[in-house]
């Protein structure tokens, strides 16, 4: 692929003082323009040391309006970094809908500097070849949501970059940016080589596509660049605006429900119970069995993700506050989750929860979770019905990078019925102190059980695996769903700890 170019295109100086301004004028109104039609825009730069991207980048922020773009410099991670999933950073730099994100270097690291340097271990190429998928899984969620992405390969020869990295250390004020990285990465050039063919052959797909730039001559990069960002932001706002808006409408209550045979719910025993001197007996024991596991999960540094889902009124607060009783606060954080704020919604849905995921040695318990996608917004029409199907494939994505990374994930659906909700819901109304429990939008939803069941029987089915299995909680009787809660989660602590 990059044995094909050109390198030695080039723009004369005439034509590029014509063209160049126009392009400037140009990218400040599809700026505007993506910022009116809240098109967000990530633009990566990758390229060999020396290529010119700092230039690139350069030229881009003069001709931006500098209150609507960021530009981040992705180096080597932090050690905070590597107590989180390894996309956790990328995922806190996205952009907001109308904003510009301006990546030196990317998530793609990993698949070069990580990758080459220390490739010879087992554990890094197992993360390296991993990463294929986590960067195309990443790419089409974004893609899919309406970023535009723009991704760059500044292309020079071993030759020339040798020329600039002595060019530079001739240079006083400049020699520090070459060191002994620099030359390694000029005397392993075809090794280097090697491994960016394959990584844009890999991560080459319809809607995130790398743009080779011939990078010897800077004033073609420059317009190369500028047009194709340009092009890129314009095509997307095009798109947007001969489109009618996406329909967003509350789902109709399915036709064919319920259906025929039983379904996944139907199957729970709901006349499951224990007594109350069974369960003061069994509390004690799981919460001081809970905090061992605590402790031992921070030692080996293992984060830990429960996600509680389930009826209104089946209990989630109750069984959370039994979860955490026998904790240490210093190790676990409770996460309610609401309707997202005007920030939250200006991004991905993802992104507010991969910014929440727990530090390693952490635990994290979400009442409710990213699982609204696919139950409330659809039901009430707060997404299309293509988002939150593909939100199925997308939650998998996340959990199975969570997973990856070495996290505990429990997920819970406390199941009740609806004469066992009535009644909890007509307590609440008339007992004053649990008053403020029910509210008008509480029945509303009650009225909508039947799109609710089909929505939570779809949820189980299609996203129970086996690195993030759905429990289902027979929560009739509150107490035993808290004995069952507290015992599903100790033991797959334990199961993951004795598997490390």
């Amino acid at each position: 692929m990059l044995e094909l170019l050109d390198l030695e295109k080039k723009i004369s100086k005439e034509t590029y003082e014509q063209v160049y301004p126009d392009l400037e004028a140009r990218l400040g109104a599809c700026q505007r323009a993506a910022r009116a039609a809240g098109v967000p825009v990530v633009i990566v730069f990758e390229g060999w040391d020396a290529a010119g991207k700092g230039d690139a980048i350069n030229r881009l922020a003069q001709a931006l309006d500098p209150r609507g773009f960021k530009v981040h410099v992705v180096a080597e991670s932090t050690e905070l970094d590597r107590f989180y999933p390894w996309m956790w950073r990328f995922w806190n730099l996205l952009p907001a809908a109308g904003h510009v994100v301006i990546l030196d270097h990317s998530w793609y690291r990993r698949l070069l500097h990580e990758r080459l340097e220390n490739g010879g271990n087992g554990k890094h190429r197992a993360a390296w070849r991993e990463a294929f998928d986590d960067i195309r899984d990443f790419e089409r969620q974004l893609t899919d949501s309406g970023h535009v992405l723009i991704k760059f390969w500044l292309h020079i020869s071993k030759a020339e970059q040798k020329k600039r990295f002595e060019a530079l250390e001739a240079n006083p004020a400049m020699s520090w940016r070459v060191g002994k990285e620099e030359w390694r990465q000029n005397k392993r050039y075809d090794e280097w080589l090697t491994a960016v063919e394959e990584m844009l052959a890999r991560t080459q797909t319809a809607d995130a596509p790398w743009t080779l730039v011939e990078a010897t001559h800077k004033r073609f990069v420059r317009v190369k660049v500028f047009e194709t960002v340009v092009a890129a932001i314009q095509r997307e706002v095009d798109r947007r605006a001969s489109q009618p808006p996406p329909e967003r409408k509350p789902m109709a209550p399915p036709a064919a429900w319920p259906p025929p045979q039983k379904t996944i719910l139907d199957r729970v025993d709901l006349s499951l119970s224990l007594s109350e001197a069974e369960y003061e007996e069994q509390l004690d024991q799981l919460q001081q069995r809970l905090l061992n596991l605590e402790y031992r999960l921070y030692k080996a540094r293992r984060p830990a993700v429960v996600v509680y889902e389930g009826w209104d009124a089946a209990g989630k607060g109750g069984n959370i506050r039994r979860l955490t009783a026998g904790l240490d606060p210093r190790g676990y954080e409770v996460i309610p989750v609401a309707a997202p704020t005007t920030e939250e919604l200006a991004h991905h849905y993802l992104w507010r929860f991969w910014r929440r995921v727990p530090k390693a040695g952490h635990i994290a318990i979400f009442d409710r979770s990213w699982y609204g996608r696919v139950l409330v917004e659809p039901i009430e029409g707060f997404c299309t019905e293509a988002e939150w199907k593909r939100a199925y494939q997308e939650i998998n994505d996340f959990e199975r990078q969570l997973a990856e990374f070495g996290t505990v994930i429990v997920k819970f659906w406390l199941q009740i019925d609806r004469d066992e909700q009535l009644r909890r819901f007509e307590e609440r109304q008339n007992t004053p102190a649990k008053q403020w429990k029910i509210t008008p939008e509480d029945w509303r939803n009650r009225e909508k059980w039947k799109q609710y069941e089909w929505c939570v029987v779809e949820m189980l089915e299609r996203t129970s695996t086996p690195y993030a299995p759905w429990t289902i909680l027979e929560a009739n009787c509150k107490l035993y769903a808290r004995i069952k809660a507290l015992r599903t989660v100790a033991e797959a602590v334990e199961k993951a700890l004795d598997r490390s």
